[in-house]
């Protein structure tokens, strides 16, 4: 077998993963449709290369407005790797007890949101103080995580808590411990990770399910579609009125920011 038909063969068994998954996956849309028919966000977060799957969710082709993706440059810009804003310091601070809190203050939280927290371990503390906060916050938390993986892992919080006790619920990308999937002839250490597939395939789940609930309920979704779908003129209009609902929500969430404290 090639190495290529090798991660392929597993990607196949991520699939299986997440299709075992369904349920889960339908529940996560219930609640976060709900959440943008009230008129509010679902809050999306990630560190490291978990921001993939934040920017996988909004905005790209095929999204929709009623996501906040919650970035943050200093624990997901990679692409120095070393030097000023490198890897080193963006791992660092991944595990920094109150990032997280200082993150949040940004925003006007209201028990109407739901949120997504992506974290393949589990294990890292700002993703975990990020649902333990919006837990308190009594907004229902879904993880994305890697099981075997956040099994195996040693949290970093002194507790040993891990994302997932403070999840209302768990969706698994699938992938093995360590992520790498591939073992080549004559190197002792796996390549090729299996998150990412995993957790694209769970996000635009979601999202389908998601705009399926809205259309439902008689709220079709602004989708950002490419002109060589709808038409040019079509996709400019969507694009612009899909950006100023985005406006108009994430407006919600600074109008009161630091009153209800």
């Amino acid at each position: 077998m090639t190495p290529t038909q090798d991660y392929l063969d597993k990607c196949r068994h991520i699939l299986d993963v997440v299709s075992s998954q369904e349920k889960q996956i339908r529940q996560a849309a219930e609640w976060f449709s709900k959440t943008i028919l009230a008129g509010r966000m679902v809050h999306v977060f990630g560190s490291g290369h978990s921001r993939i799957m934040v920017e996988e969710m909004w905005p790209r082709y095929g999204s929709f407005p009623g996501f906040n993706p919650i970035v943050e440059l200093s624990l997901t810009f990679h692409n120095l790797v070393v030097g000023a804003n490198g890897q080193r310091q963006a791992m660092f601070l991944e595990n920094t007890t109150g990032l997280a809190e200082r993150i949040l203050r940004n925003f006007d939280l209201s028990s109407l949101d739901s949120a997504l927290i992506i974290s393949s371990s589990g294990c890292n503390i700002v993703p975990i103080e990020m649902a333990e906060l919006l837990r308190k916050k009594k907004i229902q938390v879904v993880a994305v995580l890697t099981k075997e993986h956040s099994e195996k892992s040693r949290s970093k919080r002194a507790d040993g808590k891990k994302l997932g006790d403070f999840a209302d619920l768990i969706l698994d990308t699938g992938a093995p411990v360590g992520d790498a999937m591939v073992y080549v002839e004559g190197l002792s250490t796996p390549v090729a990770p299996g998150s990412t597939v995993g957790g694209a395939m769970i996000i635009n789940s979601i999202k389908a399910e998601v705009a399926r609930l809205l259309t439902a309920a008689g709220h079709p979704p602004k989708v950002l579609s490419g002109a060589a779908v709808v038409g040019e003129e079509n996709a400019k209009q969507l694009f612009e009125s899909a950006y100023d609902e985005h406006a108009h929500r994430l407006a919600k969430l600074y109008e009161n920011a630091g009153k209800n404290i």
